[in-house]
């Protein structure tokens, strides 16, 4: 015997609008169309009613994020529901590098090596970025931001590192 729904939902004709024009939207993200997709299937005022786990199923969701979402609106409305709550502490707040210093640092890594060095190291763009961006960036900032990009200044094009292995074997 299947336990009783704790949570009943009755849209209004104007939540009922917003749910549907956010699903209509392109911008809408996949996350906040399947919460919004929950939201309309569970709903008792408007249409068949389905059951939790009818609802995760059709829309491709395990069952934790419709008992999530349906919380979600429960405590903070359809506003909840169709907002990302980001915290301030996410990647993107603590980005030292922006778009325009990192495509400055990748032209800079791509470019060619520094006199009297054989390749590019993660000292030396620290080095030459504090004369390009605006702002000095530090040397984890830069192997984050080259990281990122797939662009690693590590690893050796040059037999310099087995050079150096069979010497010291």
């Amino acid at each position: 015997m299947a336990r009783p729904k704790k949570y009943n939902i009755h849209l209004t004709e104007e939540e009922f609008r917003k749910l549907k024009s956010v699903i209509r939207k392109k911008e809408t993200s996949k996350t906040i169309r399947s919460r919004c997709q929950v939201i309309l299937d569970l709903d008792e005022a408007h249409g068949k009613v389905l059951t939790h786990e009818q609802s995760a199923k059709s829309n491709g969701v395990c069952m934790a994020t419709v008992t999530n979402t349906v919380t979600k609106y429960i405590n903070g409305g359809i506003d909840a529901v169709t907002e990302f709550k980001r915290n301030i502490n996410s990647d993107n707040a603590r980005r030292k590098v922006d778009g325009r210093t990192e495509a400055r640092l990748i032209e800079l890594a791509c470019g060619p090596v520094p006199e009297g060095h054989s390749r590019w190291t993660i000292r030396l763009p620290e080095e030459k970025s504090k004369v390009v961006p605006e702002t000095p960036v530090g040397r984890e900032a830069i192997r984050n931001a080259l990281k990122k990009t797939n662009f690693d200044l590590t690893k050796t094009t040059t037999g310099a590192s087995r050079q150096k292995k069979t010497r010291n074997s």
